[in-house]
């Protein structure tokens, strides 16, 4: 049979892994870690809308009924009795029919638009679920879309899926592995999301809209590893743009509207923001910057320096617990003073010894004559991040 353009696609992708450094350890790692969130991916979605059948079944409830029984116990509705079986139905059947068409379409549709097209349709899926609940919805209506929303998800996860072991199918078979284990963290991933919603005050529909938000966010992230596995030049251009959208993303449009709980009635209430926020920041992130001149750690190969960029994100919710004020949805837990300044010292100099790595490994990891284009994709790509985390702080501020 003539090779086809899926399969010459998925050949030269294949050829490229094993043909560049990824031999190397470092490579191997970046990799398999690439993988193991794609693996991720491809049974997320459906765990993340079974984890949360309690919302969905309280938008089902007759609200007729609800009124006239008060505090009484409320029989379950018809959907709401019969949710779970048609949940699974509209999940499975679905799953098994694209599982079976994806062996005739993969040599007819190039293995690119089946992964990168079934991840960007799962996250709009999760995007228009979370934008759902803030919205009034008959229990009818909301039953039909929810169903339709769980066919969307499992049809392309199918595809994703198959797909996704047949490009790993090509190559060593060392890269099937954290496949199968980043599936079997799926559902931890989801039923703990879940958990931390419930602690920080998910009780009403409103909040979903975070435990929602989160799915996106990972599916956003195994889009980004997909793209940037056949070319791991792009990884520090990546690494530096996702800096500096954590820090605008939270940096001043959070950060500036924590308000201290020792202030009041004294000065120290004039001077916490100038001081604790903006003071803080750029000279814990000048000192950050500044270290790069006395030590380069992890190395510009390791796979350390990007797991280090992401878990940055971290600071987002934990400076969205702190006294922001005005807030409406989310408790205070980090109340004291001292807490929001730990947290500043820790994310301002991370901010600068890592953007200040990635942009000075980022032409390293070139040819010599190429250098110089190579230094304005990393200025692109921080300029880039700078308009990300823009846009993500009105999302950030909305949540609190």
């Amino acid at each position: 049979m003539p090779p086809t353009a899926g399969s010459g696609t998925i050949r030269s992708n294949t050829q490229l892994l094993l043909q560049t450094p990824l031999c190397s350890l470092h490579r191997y790692k970046a990799v398999w870690l690439i993988f193991f969130i794609l693996g991720l991916g491809t049974l997320l979605p459906w765990n993340f809308f079974m984890t949360a059948r309690e919302y969905f079944i309280s938008r089902l409830g007759d609200p007729e009924e609800t009124s006239h029984v008060g505090n009484q116990t409320v029989p379950p509705s018809y959907l709401q009795s019969v949710f779970d079986n048609f949940m699974t139905l509209c999940a499975m059947v679905p799953l098994l029919l694209f599982t079976c068409l994806n062996s005739f379409i993969h040599q007819r549709i190039p293995q690119q638009i089946r992964i990168s097209g079934s991840l960007v349709a799962i996250g709009l899926v999760f995007l228009v679920t979370a934008i759902m609940v803030k919205v009034p919805m008959e229990p009818l209506p909301f039953f039909v879309f929810t169903m339709i929303s769980i066919v969307f998800i499992n049809s392309f996860g199918a595809i994703l899926q198959s797909s996704l072991f047949g490009l790993a199918g090509l190559l060593p078979v060392s890269y099937t592995a954290p496949i199968m284990s980043g599936q079997g963290l799926a559902g931890t991933f989801a039923a703990l999301a879940m958990i931390f919603s419930i602690a920080i005050g998910a009780q009403q529909p409103e909040s979903f809209i975070g435990y929602f938000t989160t799915a996106c966010v990972t599916i956003v992230l195994a889009i980004i590893s997909y793209v940037i596995l056949p070319h791991m030049l792009w990884v520090l251009a990546l690494s530096v743009c996702f800096v500096f959208t954590v820090t605008i993303g939270v940096f001043p449009a959070i950060t500036a509207n924590v308000s201290t709980v020792l202030g009041e009635g004294n000065k120290w209430g004039l001077y916490f923001i100038p001081v604790s926020c903006f003071l803080l920041f750029n000279v814990f992130d000048w000192t950050g910057r500044s270290l790069t001149a006395l030590f380069t750690w992890p190395g510009m190969d390791s796979c350390l320096l990007p797991v280090m960029v992401v878990l940055r994100v971290i600071f987002v919710p934990l400076f969205m617990l702190c006294n922001v004020q005005p807030r409406y949805y989310l408790p205070v837990v980090f109340s004291h003073d001292a807490w929001y300044i730990i947290f500043m010292i820790f994310f301002s100099i991370s901010n600068g010894y890592l953007a200040s790595l990635c942009m000075c490994f980022g032409p390293k990891k070139v040819l010599v004559h190429e250098a110089e284009t190579a230094g304005a994709v990393m200025a692109f790509f921080l300029s880039l991040g700078l308009a990300l985390g823009a846009a993500l702080s009105f999302l950030v501020r909305m949540l609190i």
